[in-house]
């Protein structure tokens, strides 16, 4: 076989196996920021009183989450319904609030430069709360099979009062990392601003399909100088 058709033959396989695993990439939600201390904060409260987390869909395609719910650190015995949002656009971030608080929500966060199109939802339910002192965010699907889990230890208590920032997508671990202004899309509360978060957006990361083909793309210019070396 001559080189070209080698070249040719190994850039086709390449490429069939990089699409081949990029297709199986479904759409991927993670928790990607908590803040337990919504209801609890104190000296000054927190204006819209409820605690919140981020859904993002790290995926290259919308998926529904209608019959999706969470539960806390009970680990799936007190599951609540996310209700308000039936779906999540690829590369999305959304909000889901413990009590429906969305108009004073983005009041606080943005005053009157709330992003278009942001979603709000809430998990509104018994025997779910998320703990200052250390909790979890479990989310499971309509056929109840664990989709993405955080947990986290004690948060603030006094202000200013950090999200837990988890924009990498880290999934089914304990995450540490409080927000910072200017890091991963952090920044004050508008009229608040002692709260410090990202809510609704969060720093770009590459989706998986971005790694496969880098990765291929890396491999075939290896392989391929390789062969020019050798001739």
């Amino acid at each position: 076989m001559k080189a070209v058709q080698k070249k040719a033959l190994l850039a086709a396989t390449v490429l069939a196996l990089s699409l081949d695993t990029a297709a199986t990439a479904q759409a991927q939600i993670r928790v990607t920021e908590v803040a337990p201390w919504g209801s609890s904060a104190s000296n000054p409260a927190i204006p819209y009183a409820t605690d919140w987390f981020e859904l993002t869909n790290f995926g290259s395609s919308d998926i529904s989450i209608s019959g999706w719910k969470m539960d806390d650190s009970s680990n799936g015995s007190a599951k609540v319904s996310l209700v308000g949002i039936s779906t999540i656009k690829a590369g999305e971030s959304v909000i889901f609030t413990e009590t429906a608080a969305s108009a004073s929500f983005l009041s606080t966060w943005f005053g009157a430069n709330a992003p278009a199109g942001l979603q709000i939802g809430t998990y509104t339910g018994s025997g779910v709360g998320l703990s200052q002192s250390g909790d979890a965010v479990n989310i499971y699907n309509a056929s109840n099979v664990l989709q993405a889990n955080v947990v986290f230890g004690a948060s603030d208590a006094t202000s200013p009062y950090q999200t837990f920032d988890n924009a990498i997508g880290l999934n089914n671990t304990t995450i540490t990392q409080l927000s910072v202004v200017g890091v991963n899309g952090a920044f004050a509360a508008a009229n608040h601003a002692i709260e410090i978060g990202s809510p609704g957006s969060i720093a770009a990361v590459p989706e998986p399909e971005s790694y496969v083909l880098a990765l291929a793309a890396l491999g075939l210019f290896g392989v391929m100088a390789r062969k020019r070396q050798q001739r």
